[in-house]
């Protein structure tokens, strides 16, 4: 893989045990910057006040579900071009294709391993970046 190892990841679930799975894959993959939320409104937060240029975001989160949080995301001219990427048991057709609406960048389900986690942001980061829709 070529892409930065320095980039700044977001991760977001309610989950510890699942933020840490989490983090565990991206250490396998030498990534060395991470800020974790256990909730939409956290992640906010952290996205508004330090440097994050990724965001991997579970779906079913109290206070403010994942999907909830991508539309407050591509909702703010300052955040709206970070890639963000669903990890997720919800991989229904209905909510994949609200997530592609909304702007989301790309899908990982759980189960997942650290070479299917590598390959979805590899793959993301070496894209020139996408423009994300504008809110109605």
């Amino acid at each position: 893989m070529s892409t930065d190892r320095q980039i700044h990841i977001l991760i977001v679930d309610d989950s510890a045990p699942m933020r840490h799975l989490v983090r565990q894959s991206l250490e396998e993959l030498y990534f060395q910057n991470f800020h974790e939320a256990g909730d939409g409104e956290e992640a906010l937060k952290i996205l508004h006040s330090e440097p994050v240029d990724l965001v991997l975001l579970d779906w079913q989160m109290p206070k403010m579900t994942g999907i909830t949080l991508l539309r407050e995301i591509r909702g703010d001219a300052k955040l709206r071009q970070i890639p963000v990427v669903m990890i997720t048991s919800e991989a229904q057709k209905h909510n994949i294709l609200e997530a592609a609406k909304e702007g989301v960048t790309g899908f990982v389900v759980k189960p997942f391993d650290s070479y299917v986690l590598g390959e979805k942001i590899e793959k993301i980061l070496s894209q020139p970046p996408r423009l994300a829709p504008k809110p109605n």
